[in-house]
């Protein structure tokens, strides 16, 4: 019996209890996991992002089966599914916290890492992550069922109710879209010390702007590098690799669609059309990367193109909620966040130690990258 992550916010865990507990959902991109890996008997344990709290422990009833019907507007689209029977399902006040100490110093996931540092989150960037450690799955089913039969309260702190009351769902013309107003305590400052990037940090920058370039060659991708940025990646790419970097862009735009994306860090590129886009953001604000996303989703709304903002992984959080941000969630197309995803420089470390990367399709990505949505 295998144990896996199964990510859910507040919003989704309400309408999961509130339609029966009895279906769970993913997302297109784990179609392959799902199919591959979890099996009927299984163990889904159940996360609470933005709470960080563990809520339940799910049993696959089903193989998993592919369903777009609509289940309940907070549930879609999630067409990837299994039937479940639900062993323990808890309120979000009587949660396991994860930096409870029963969790926090049992569990190999996170026993190993420094409270207060975001180097433990990996295993957490998205659903269907597996325990390697059985015991792990095991201890937490264990510590779940004992505190659904004698509850323990864990109240909501007040950083718990803001993550809460920050975020809310705002009608369009079409649908509703779920946007997120950081505190002001969130905001970053163009002032502070931290954010001024030195030769180092732009060393490091470039070299995972290389990494990625080298992992999209190796795909079959070509590649466009800002002119100003070319040389310096080139001195990290094997010579052999030159050849697949473009010295001009192959697109039929406007001339400022053009210039919007000539800024792009990365471009990955299939004949005359862009396939995925990266933003390295190192110290510098994670604004540039994000307008420049949304400027290129404004301007040409039809694009079909996946686009990722590469950061340390402290940065994560802040990345995450700033996707959700108002300007960047009613554009005309659709939200940022539904195009948009964060990849953590030990995402792009793991993929590029990847073997076998030239006979890997890109849509591997989708197991490495983190959504700021479930």
């Amino acid at each position: 019996m295998a144990h896996f992550l199964d990510l859910f916010t507040p919003e989704t865990w309400h309408a999961f209890r509130e339609i029966g507990a009895t279906t769970t959902g993913f997302r297109e991109r784990h179609r392959r996991l799902a199919k591959e890996r979890v099996s009927q008997g299984d163990i889904f344990l159940c996360y609470l992002t933005r709470l960080s709290r563990w809520c339940g422990v799910l049993q696959a009833e089903s193989e998993a089966y592919h369903d777009s019907r609509s289940i309940h507007p907070d549930l879609d689209p999630f067409p990837v599914r299994f039937k479940v029977k639900p062993i323990v399902m808890l309120e979000p006040e009587s949660a396991i916290p994860i930096y409870d100490e029963r969790v926090w110093s049992s569990l190999t996931i996170t026993k190993q890492h420094e409270r207060g540092t975001s180097t433990w989150t990996g295993f957490f960037r998205a659903s269907l992550s597996e325990f390697e450690e059985e015991d792990d799955g095991e201890y937490l089913v264990k510590l779940l069922k004992e505190q659904q039969a004698r509850p323990r309260s864990y109240p909501l702190t007040d950083k718990d109710k803001r993550q809460l009351a920050g975020r809310r769902k705002v009608p369009t013309l079409d649908r509703e879209v779920e946007v997120e107003v950081p505190e002001e305590g969130d905001e970053e400052s163009s002032l502070e010390p931290e954010m001024v990037e030195t030769s180092s940090d732009h060393r490091e920058s470039t070299q995972f702007q290389a990494k990625v370039a080298r992992i999209g060659v190796e795909m079959g991708f070509r590649i466009w590098i800002p002119r100003n940025d070319k040389a310096r990646v080139l001195e990290l790419v094997p010579t052999a690799m030159h050849e697949s970097f473009l010295d001009r862009l192959p697109l039929n735009y406007d001339d400022t669609t053009l210039r919007t994306v000539q800024q792009i860090d990365v471009l990955w590129l299939k004949g005359r059309s862009m396939a995925r886009a990266f933003e390295i953001e190192h110290t510098t604000s994670i604004y540039s990367g994000l307008l420049r996303m949304a400027d290129l989703l404004a301007l040409q709304p039809n694009m079909d193109i996946h686009l990722h903002i590469v950061a340390p992984p402290d940065k994560r959080e802040r990345v995450l909620r700033e996707i959700r941000r108002p300007v960047f969630s009613l554009l005309d197309r659709g939200p940022l966040y539904e195009r948009c995803s964060f990849l953590s420089y030990e995402s792009v470390d793991s993929l590029a130690e990847a073997p076998h990367l030239s006979h890997m399709s890109d849509t591997i990505i989708g197991e490495y990258e983190e959504s700021a949505e479930v």
